[in-house]
């Protein structure tokens, strides 16, 4: 979620901007959308409410789940086992690991900081055939709850999203109307969403619009 190519300073509205290492400016891509994100913060109510979760480390892995040292590895970097469930998230020592495919993985820091996954990874994979590659530049995460939310996202997604089927301790992929999302469920009423950098202004936009009528 950063930009070097920007070097204004940070918003001061929100985390829209931060100093990072080297003392490049790391930019969300929802700069565009602040004011529209900051208005409905401001009068958000118990019905709906869409926020970012800025700057967290996302690391796109590869590796054979049934490799015994591939596994020890992420799990010594990231305090949870690789899931070998389809859609199922396993939660570690400062980051998840979310199952996107049978040899693909995103691991997600749980806050904000600087990146080292990468490198951690990589150095714990060497000499495997694995691969850790950071696409936290590319992607955002985002952040949904509320009375209202899972309406708001039904009028998008074609996933079911009842608590039965659809519930903490999964994810899947899939999109929001044009917008593809990976998304995770965190309780019956809240949701992370993955957003790619280029459709996170799109998306942003899309969803406030199809929640205005779900909040009058």
């Amino acid at each position: 979620m950063w930009n070097e190519a920007r070097n204004n300073a940070p918003d001061s509205t929100g985390a829209i901007a931060r100093q990072g290492a080297g003392g490049v400016w790391q930019e969300s891509p929802l700069v565009g959308v602040a004011d529209l994100v900051k208005a409905q913060d401001v009068g958000s109510s118990k019905k709906f409410h869409l926020g970012e979760r800025a700057f967290l480390e996302l690391v796109n892995v590869r590796g054979d789940v049934t490799d015994k040292a591939f596994v020890d590895a992420v799990e010594k970097v990231t305090g949870a086992r690789v899931p070998a469930k389809a859609n199922t998230v396993a939660r570690g020592n400062g980051y998840d690991v979310l199952w996107l495919g049978p040899d693909e993985w995103l691991v997600r820091s749980q806050q904000p900081q600087a990146a080292m996954l990468e490198a951690k990874l990589a150095e714990a994979l060497a000499g495997q055939f694995a691969s850790a590659v950071d696409v936290g530049s590319g992607y955002t995460v985002l952040e949904i709850s509320g009375e209202r939310a899972r309406d708001v996202l039904s009028r998008g997604c074609p996933l079911d999203l009842h608590p039965r089927v659809f519930a903490p301790g999964q994810c899947a992929q899939s999109h929001y109307f044009k917008a593809s999302i990976v998304l995770i469920p965190l309780a019956d009423d809240a949701y992370e969403l993955v957003v790619r950098r280029s459709f996170a202004d799109y998306f942003c936009r899309i969803m406030l619009d199809a929640a205005a009528p779900l909040l009058l």
